[in-house]
Order: C-alpha cells, then sequence, then structure tokens
C-alpha cells in the first residue's frame, strides 16, 4: 500500500466517512501495525492543531474588530465623569462586545455602582484601571499563543532533513555538510519531538563536515554524552550500528564494516553494509564498544547502491578546526562510553537521546 492510499484512508477513518465494516477492518490494522497506528495519531494531532489554529484566528480578529469599536480611555474616562452612562454602554454595546470580556467588564462596574462606591472616584478609578489593563494583558497573551501556534506550522514546511548527534552536552551538533548546505534556516528535533534552532559553527566541505551549534533560548542542555570518539581506524568485519532519521522517521541498523576505503580507495571514507538511505546523513555510526567510528553518508554511493560512512579522525580534525572565537569554551569530548556493556535494546534507549533529525528551511 502507497504513502497516499495510507493518507487516504486515514483522513476518511478521522472523518468518519468508513462504513462499519471497514471501520472495524481499519481498527483491527491499527492493532496489527504499529506504524499505522502511529501515523494516525500524528495525522490527527496535526489536524486538531490546524483547527485549534482556526479558532485561535478567528478569536483574534473578533478581539481586533472589539479593539477597533470601543475607546478603552474614554470608557475608563466617562465612568469616572458619569457612572450611569454604564447603563448606556450595556445596552448600545452588547452585540458588539465579547463574552469573556463585555461579561467580566459589567460585573465589575455593575458592583461597584450599586455598592455606591463610585463616591471615592480616584480609588475606584485605579482599582478600575487594573481590570481594563488585565484584559488587554489576556487579549495580549491570547495573540503570543496565536503565534506560537503559526511558528509551529511553520517548523513542518521544512524543505529537507538529515540527520546529527550531538559531540558536547552544550548543544554541539556533528551532521553532513550536504545536509545544510544552501539552507536559509536549520532546526534539530529530537525523540521527544521538540525543535531547536541551530546555526552553523563551523564546516568541511571537502570531507562532507558541519558542526552546528544549538542556538535556542529553551534548549537546557544534555545529559552527560554517553559514548567515546575513536581517533584510529576500525577493523575490517568490525559489528558496528547506526540511528538516524530516513524519510523523517527514527530507524536503528547494524551491521559490519566491509571495506577500510571508500569508492576508488578513498580512504577518507569506510563502505559498510549498513543500508544508508537519504535522510541517514550526517548520522553516527558505531562500534559494539559504543564508539563513534564515522558519520553515515547518504549521499555518497547512492548510484553503485553501496553504503559509506566519513571516518570520525576527519570529525576529530574538523572539530579541531572550529574557530576559536565561535566557542565560549574548548570543546572537550567524552573519552569513555558507557555503552559497552548493554545490550542492543539498552543502548538504543540511551542512544536515541543523543541523535537528532536536522530540518532544513530554504
Amino acid at each position: 500500500m502507497s504513502d497516499e492510499q495510507v493518507l487516504e484512508l486515514i483522513e476518511k477513518y478521522l472523518n468518519g466517512e468508513m462504513s462499519r465494516v471497514e471501520k472495524a477492518r481499519f481498527d483491527i490494522l491499527r492493532k496489527e501495525d504499529a506504524n499505522i497506528e502511529r501515523r494516525v495519531q500524528e495525522h490527527k494531532q496535526f489536524t486538531d492543531l490546524l483547527k485549534q489554529y482556526g479558532e485561535r484566528i478567528e478569536l483574534e480578529n473578533r478581539l481586533n474588530a472589539i479593539h477597533d469599536e470601543i475607546d478603552v480611555h474614554t470608557l475608563k474616562e466617562s465612568l469616572m465623569a458619569h457612572p450611569s452612562w454604564v447603563v448606556q454602554l450595556w445596552r448600545h454595546h452588547h452585540s458588539k462586545i465579547s463574552v469573556a470580556a463585555s461579561v467580566a467588564l459589567f460585573l465589575i462596574v455593575s458592583v461597584l455602582y450599586l455598592t455606591g462606591s463610585f463616591k471615592d472616584n480616584s480609588s475606584q478609578y485605579v482599582e478600575l484601571k487594573n481590570k481594563v489593563d488585565k484584559l488587554s494583558r489576556s487579549n495580549e497573551s491570547n495573540k503570543s499563543s496565536i503565534n506560537a501556534i503559526k511558528n509551529a506550522i511553520h517548523l513542518d514546511k521544512y524543505t529537507g532533513t538529515g540527520t546529527g548527534f550531538a559531540l558536547t552536552s552544550d548543544g554541539l551538533i556533528a551532521t553532513n555538510y550536504h545536509v545544510i548546505q544552501g539552507a536559509d534556516s536549520v532546526y534539530i528535533q529530537n525523540a521527544n519531538g521538540d525543535s531547536y534552532k541551530v546555526e552553523v559553527l563551523s564546516a568541511d566541505p571537502q570531507n562532507d563536515i558541519a558542526i552546528l551549534k544549538i542556538i535556542d533560548q529553551k534548549f537546557k542542555g544534555l545529559g552527560a554524552i554517553p559514548y567515546s570518539f575513536k581517533k584510529g581506524e576500525s577493523d575490517l568485519a568490525e559489528a558496528i550500528s547506526t540511528y538516524g532519521y530516513p524519510g523523517g522517521r527514527a530507524e536503528y541498523h547494524n551491521g559490519y564494516l566491509s571495506s577500510q576505503s571508500g569508492l576508488r580507495g578513498d580512504s577518507v571514507r569506510y563502505q559498510i553494509s549498513i543500508p544508508i538511505n537519504f535522510g541517514n546523513s550526517g548520522g553516527p555510526l558505531w562500534d559494539s564498544k559504543g564508539n563513534i567510528i564515522g558519520i553515515t553518508d547518504a549521499k555518497q554511493g547512492q548510484a553503485e547502491g553501496e553504503h559509506f560512512a566519513i571516518k570520525s579522525k576527519y570529525l576529530l580534525d574538523a572539530i579541531h578546526n572550529i574557530p576559536a572565537d565561535s566557542l565560549d569554551d574548548k570543546v572537550v569530548l567524552n573519552k569513555k562510553s558507557t555503552l559497552a556493556n548493554l545490550n542492543e535494546v539498552q543502548r538504543v534507549k540511551k542512544e536515541r537521546e543523543f541523535v537528532f533529525m536536522v530540518k532544513i528551511y530554504n
């Protein structure tokens, strides 16, 4: 079944357009196929987000229309000078004022008027001013929420993806240079779906390596890096593994090192037995002890059907060549892997927290 057919079924299912039999069959398919279930949930979340965005846009338009029709400063001055004007306000403008704002404002003013509190005009003016200011701040809060949704939707309009992995806990990320080449802006997304803006700190186009730095204010740092970085060459037939985001989804693969050189004797790369597809570019390549031995390179060898990875020696050289004025502190890499004695399931649970989908925007 093609992606388009799956998407069509999901939309038909969520829109309630399936017959009872079709729905029952699709429910069984969701239970048996975790990928289908995941796509259903993702599509539902996306459509819910669009619906929420539309509702907030409508609310924003209503609030803006109300704001254009009502002069808040004149309202406050009139209330101080002519308390009885409140009744006229309610009669003439109740159809134009949003439900939340009108009820709140009318109740506040009514209580003050009926209890005779307007006798002390100066103190009541301050109180009323605070209430109006609170409503104004609520309006600004709604606008902020709308802007946040706009930004979230924008972040789903990326034009390309790759993979990157953490070098340090303070946000240095390695990937392929061809992944970020020509991008207007770059974000990374972790396994939990959180996105962070990054900048290109340093690039080595010749060896297809780029070093990124997370510059997003909401980024609070990573935990201790669980893997180390191998300086020397790895052995033929050594067990290896990788984790990446081909097609925008997380995938783990293992295999072995099939050659210590790339195409036509290329000494910069290993040939590996692991399938590498577009989206895997820039991902980590580990040995069985949890050492980074290379960066997966999906661009190299696509036509030949062979798979390659840039050796970690060239990654270490690229890190060493980062301009000093681009760094706040000296780059200190982890020298001891904590993955060596873990089984594959345990390893992946740790590794995935430090591998990211790289999103490109043009």
